[in-house]
């Protein structure tokens, strides 16, 4: 392994709640080893990313109720190709070389996983970003 791949992996952040067995199938061993921990550790720049984002559209977002909000999130990451494509090259871009091969093998079905993953993630804290926008206030 290159000292790159250690660096990369040294820096992820462990996730208690994530498990793999070995009859798993290779993509959500994907999910749990990799996705996970990339996706964690990239939090704050995909919030951030997302607010720039939401700035961009002049900030509609945050007049927008709690359920309209959650459905902008989703339509925004599925919807807009070029955003979706930044998303997913700040989650490939911490890939060891080892984890991108594995990747490139099934990255369709691993893209629709890691989407879905942004897009949960980014839900979980639509209030983070409302009581930001609150305290700018």
């Amino acid at each position: 392994m290159d000292s790159r791949s250690k660096s990369l992996l040294a820096v992820r952040p462990g996730i208690k709640t994530s498990r793999c067995y070995e009859n798993m199938g290779d993509e959500e061993r994907f999910q749990n080893e990799t996705l996970r921990p990339v996706i964690k550790f990239q939090n704050p720049l995909l919030v951030e990313m997302f607010k720039n984002y939401v700035n961009k559209h002049k900030g509609a977002f945050y007049e927008l109720s709690n359920e309209k909000q959650l459905h902008f999130i989703e339509n925004a990451i599925q919807k807009d190709i070029k955003f979706r494509n930044a998303l997913k090259g700040m989650v490939i871009g911490q890939f060891t070389v080892e984890e991108y091969l594995g990747y490139i093998k099934n990255s369709s079905a691993l893209n629709k996983r890691m989407m879905n993953m942004v897009i949960e993630r980014l839900k979980d804290q639509v209030q983070l970003l409302q009581q930001e926008v609150l305290v700018e206030q």
